[in-house]
């Protein structure tokens, strides 16, 4: 990857970790009409790892939720186990909300379908439409939620299995750790603030398990040119999800999902229409 496509591709990522249309499938759609190739090891890497970058903005941006401990007193007959949960609950939240991810990621990873997926941009249109007409449904089905549901242990863990299917690129983590957080009572502004916070650890275990392949494999990508890449990618990331992070909240709390279903079924369907008439994605060859 050169430096204006890795300009291009953080850009999208940036603008796309926080909404419901996928960054994933986003960052392989724009990686496809670049022309970049797909199925190379690096470019596999640097597509997770420059959403790492982006998620660093979660914890900019909410800095006093992620580094304020409860200190109000425990019960007095709690247990030491007790104690520690109470203080760093939102932690505790954390870890159960992210386990069914690791269980599942790991599996997907060592099997090689995820990184079957990661080269399909089939699958990418199909289930860009597929949750595009789903969402026009969704506010409807589950905007249900009151300011006085908090996420707890088993609502965290139920967002935790909701956010695996996001393993499919064109899902959208986001929007399935949002509807997640619906179905369990959350308001759309709680429920896309804790999908805010789980994508931290999320990411971070993504990023560790790239990072931990790419250094066990063929290390001959470890060129100057690439770390840069990589770094720069996530610099981008950063900055862009920074700026995009708040506009977001405050339209999803005013205006539901809706909008972007419209816009998920328009692109999903234009790329199906694109590729069954044997037309390329890539704009340069």
């Amino acid at each position: 990857m050169n430096w204006i496509e890795t300009i291009i591709v953080a850009i999208v990522e940036g603008l796309t970790e926080f909404l419901p249309v996928s960054s994933t499938g986003h960052m392989i759609i724009t990686q496809n009409l670049l022309g970049v190739p797909q199925g190379d090891p690096f470019v596999h890497a640097f597509t997770f790892i420059i959403q790492f970058g982006a998620i660093l903005s979660v914890v900019c941006l909410y800095w006093k939720r992620f580094f304020q401990f409860d200190n109000t007193p425990a019960p007095e007959e709690s247990t030491t186990w007790q104690r520690l949960k109470h203080r760093y609950y939102f932690y505790w939240l954390l870890f159960v909300g992210v386990l069914p991810a690791v269980i599942i990621g790991l599996v997907a990873k060592k099997s090689g379908l995820l990184d079957w997926l990661l080269d399909s941009v089939e699958v990418v249109a199909v289930m860009l439409v597929v949750g595009g007409v789903f969402m026009l449904f969704c506010d409807k089905l589950f905007n249900k939620g009151s300011d006085e549901n908090r996420v707890n242990e088993k609502r965290a863990f139920k967002i935790g299995l909701y956010q695996c299917i996001s393993v499919i690129p064109g899902v959208s983590r986001s929007m399935a750790t949002i509807v997640g957080g619906m179905t369990q009572g959350l308001t759309r502004k709680r429920a896309a603030e804790f999908s805010f916070f789980l994508a931290v650890p999320t990411m971070a275990g993504a990023t560790l398990l790239d990072l931990l392949d790419l250094l066990k494999g063929d290390t001959s990508w470890a060129t100057t040119h690439n770390i840069t890449m990589l770094i720069l990618g996530c610099v981008v990331a950063f900055v862009v999800a920074l700026l995009a992070m708040k506009w977001f909240v405050n339209f999803l709390t005013k205006y539901g999902f809706k909008a972007f279903g419209y816009y998920r079924i328009v692109v999903g369907t234009v790329i199906i229409v694109l590729l069954l008439t044997g037309h390329s994605l890539a704009m340069v060859d």
